[in-house]
């Protein structure tokens, strides 16, 4: 019984390989034909994968720089400036900024066993020199305390941070990030441009620091980023400052829910907000960040996987249209197979898998596009590259499926045609 078994699945390998050699007999006969129809094919693997790819690389490219943060931080700022201000097309109202006297009073009266830092962004398009070098006008420049790099999950590479006196007296001193020293000192080595003079605006700056290769997450990096004293960018960038971030970071997660409660109340009375109204700054975690991304990036994925659907769909017409023609051309041959013995069964799985085949093949050619167009639309935004295994099995599954469903009308129709009457067609 198990001998017998065994036969007929050999039997049946063997007849499914020839009949894949058949069919790419059929595809070179034909190839023109064969080659437009899956190119169709290729190109909607190609938009589906390729579309999947970027969101699946952006949102591992964000998530990795909000979870380096960790899950014990969290972030007052300016209501309406969040990545939730503007959830479902509807923007909320912005709040009033944060100015300097607040964050500060908010550090001195916040009393919970946390770290606290007040942060302000100063430019996003400046230029550094370095003697006759210079960056293009994309470094973004960041004034922090002397607690900032620990809660936003900065390591220095060399060097040291700025001091809390260094913070509070503005004294010209920067920390550069990895994409400006490669940039202005290409030739040198990271320690070696410590204690070196940049310039930021005809300001001079003296190096104290340089940060370790973070990454990318969207349009922000933190490579392209310098850091000067608090003090120092009010000084020069006061103007341009909206309003300045505080950070939290507690001593383990456990503890974030009772500081955030303690913070909101502390700032409440900071900023007057009376009993009864509505706060007018938001506080952000982290982890509430990602899963945020992910809930975005879900929806983002299904309409992805619904346009993919609707080109497949057109893919499979066209496909369907080329067996029937294909039907009708080789009726005399497939009357001779017939009149040889072959069955009905027969001819319907060799005109099955042809269509299966020539799906395939342009599936595999859409998912090697996908994957170069997802990852060059993610790199155009500073991500890292991916290889999306969920997305290359999801794309060879929807080929074999629109092969299946584009050949079994036309391979129902060839194997019901009647030898004698097949065989008299001209």
């Amino acid at each position: 019984m198990y001998a017998s078994a065994f036969r007929k699945l050999v039997a049946d390998f063997m007849t499914i390989g020839e009949n894949i050699a058949l069919a790419f007999i059929a595809i070179w006969s034909n190839l023109l034909r064969a080659v437009l129809t899956l190119l169709i094919i290729a190109f909607g693997i190609m938009a589906l994968v390729g579309i999947l790819t970027s969101i699946d690389a952006i949102k591992s490219s964000m998530s990795n720089n909000l979870a380096s943060m960790g899950t014990n931080t969290f972030n007052v700022i300016r209501k309406g400036t969040g990545l939730g201000g503007g959830k479902h097309g509807r923007r909320r109202k912005v709040g009033e900024k944060i100015s300097f006297k607040q964050a500060m009073s908010f550090k001195k009266q916040y009393y919970f066993p946390a770290t606290v830092s007040v942060s302000a962004l100063g430019s996003t398009s400046s230029v550094v020199k370095f003697k006759k070098t210079e960056t293009d006008p994309t470094t973004t420049i960041y004034g922090v305390d002397h607690n900032y790099l620990s809660v936003a999950g900065y390591e220095l590479e060399t060097g040291r941070n700025v001091t809390e006196a260094e913070s509070k007296e503005g004294r010209n001193l920067a920390i550069l990030g990895a994409s400006i020293v490669s940039k202005l000192f290409p030739n040198y080595s990271p320690s070696s441009v410590i204690g070196k003079s940049i310039t930021i605006r005809n300001i001079h700056y003296h190096i104290i620091g340089v940060l370790k290769e973070k990454g990318s997450s969207m349009t922000f990096s933190g490579d392209k980023m310098i850091i000067i004293p608090l003090q120092t960018l009010r000084k020069y960038f006061g103007s341009q400052t909206n309003s300045y971030n505080i950070t939290v970071m507690v001593a383990d997660a456990l503890s974030i829910d009772p500081a955030m409660a303690e913070a909101e109340g502390v700032f409440r009375r900071i900023r007057k907000v009376y009993l009864g109204e509505e706060s007018d700054f938001e506080m952000e975690k982290s982890d509430g960040l990602i899963s945020l991304i992910v809930d975005n990036t879900a929806t983002l994925q299904m309409a992805a996987i619904f346009i993919g659907l609707i080109t497949l769909l057109g893919a499979a017409i066209g496909l369907m249209n080329i067996m029937l023609v294909s039907v009708t051309e080789r009726t005399r041959e497939i009357g001779i197979c017939k009149s040889l013995g072959a069955t009905r069964r027969t001819i319907m799985v060799q005109f099955l898998v042809e269509a299966v085949v020539i799906c395939q093949i342009g599936g595999l050619l859409g998912i090697i596009l996908g994957i170069f167009a997802g990852n060059w639309v993610t790199f155009m935004v500073g991500g890292a590259f991916v290889i999306p295994w969920a997305w290359i099995i999801l794309g060879f599954t929807l080929c074999f499926i629109v092969g299946v469903i584009s050949g079994l009308y036309p391979a129902i129709k060839a194997s019901n045609l009647d030898p004698i009457e097949a065989l008299r067609h001209e």
